[in-house]
């Protein structure tokens, strides 16, 4: 055959649509301006804000009941807090987007925000619980190497965990604690606002969160120290102060995502409202 083969040009995969992010470098001040905004949100909103604190609050009882009573099954009632709570975080979100953006707020409207993401929020939230039962294993991992008393009951936790002369094991049991929680909050810190935002994928959504976190990490140590110190006030007494500081922080997350995040497709910025 004196036709030689032609060369098949190399594939080359056509340009992404997908719009482009930016991953914002923040400055200290600025988790104390989300929650400055976030409690805008809350003063224009407060029966929507109420009920999402009487939602807040009725978890935190029931979980603290149980595990005075029942510690064996706090895990469950956690995982159940767990799977819902992000659904009801989604609902403040909604109601801060929709007043970013000039649009009027309703109880219903923030309840059902979530249904046309429901696949997303259902993987977010199956990662979030995997992580946490991770958790809780390594934490009863920790438990049988330094005890071996068996399952602890919630007055044998408390002494093990205040009782100076037991400092290897608290000082393992924060580590192993500290590791998971920072892995839950570096994965979920702006990745549910995203996926209201941009109806995004829960793969997309917690990678550009794991981006945010470590390409601002002090910044970002700041905020989930803030989260946390708000949260421990907000449980005293009789965790009455999620009544308050739960929506408080639940708009105020939504504007960390906004402040954190910049989508190169949207043609107008954004103003927040005041």
């Amino acid at each position: 055959m004196n036709a030689s083969a032609e060369t098949p040009e190399p594939y080359v995969p056509p340009p992404s649509e997908a719009p482009l992010k930016e991953i914002i470098n923040l400055r200290f001040s600025d988790p104390f301006r989300w929650l400055m905004l976030g409690w805008r949100d809350l003063m224009a909103a407060k029966g929507i804000a109420l009920f999402y604190g009487v939602c807040f609050w009725t978890m935190a009882v029931v979980l603290g009941a149980v595990f005075r009573s029942k510690p064996e099954y706090a895990m469950s009632i956690a995982s159940g807090c767990l799977l819902v709570g992000p659904f009801l975080a989604m609902g403040l979100y909604e109601v801060s987007r929709r007043r970013e953006q000039g649009i009027p707020n309703e109880l219903s409207v923030s309840l059902t925000c979530w249904d046309s993401h429901v696949r997303s929020m259902g993987m977010l939230v199956l990662v979030l619980i995997v992580l946490e039962l991770l958790w809780g294993r390594a934490s009863l991992v920790v438990f049988a190497v330094f005890f071996n008393t068996g399952m602890p009951s919630t007055t044998g936790v408390i002494q093990a965990v205040f009782n100076p002369e037991n400092w290897e094991f608290l000082a393992v049991y924060l580590a192993v604690g500290g590791f998971f929680a920072g892995l839950v909050y570096a994965t979920a810190v702006v990745s549910i606002p995203m996926i209201l935002d941009r109806d995004t994928d829960a793969i997309s959504a917690g990678i550009t969160s794991l981006q945010v976190v470590f390409s601002n990490l002090p910044v970002m140590l700041l905020w989930g120290a803030l989260l946390t110190a708000l949260v421990v006030v907000s449980l005293i007494p009789w965790g009455a102060g999620l009544l308050i500081i739960g929506p408080w922080l639940g708009h105020a997350s939504w504007h960390a995502y906004r402040g954190s995040v910049r989508w190169l497709d949207e043609n107008v910025k954004v103003t927040p409202t005041t």
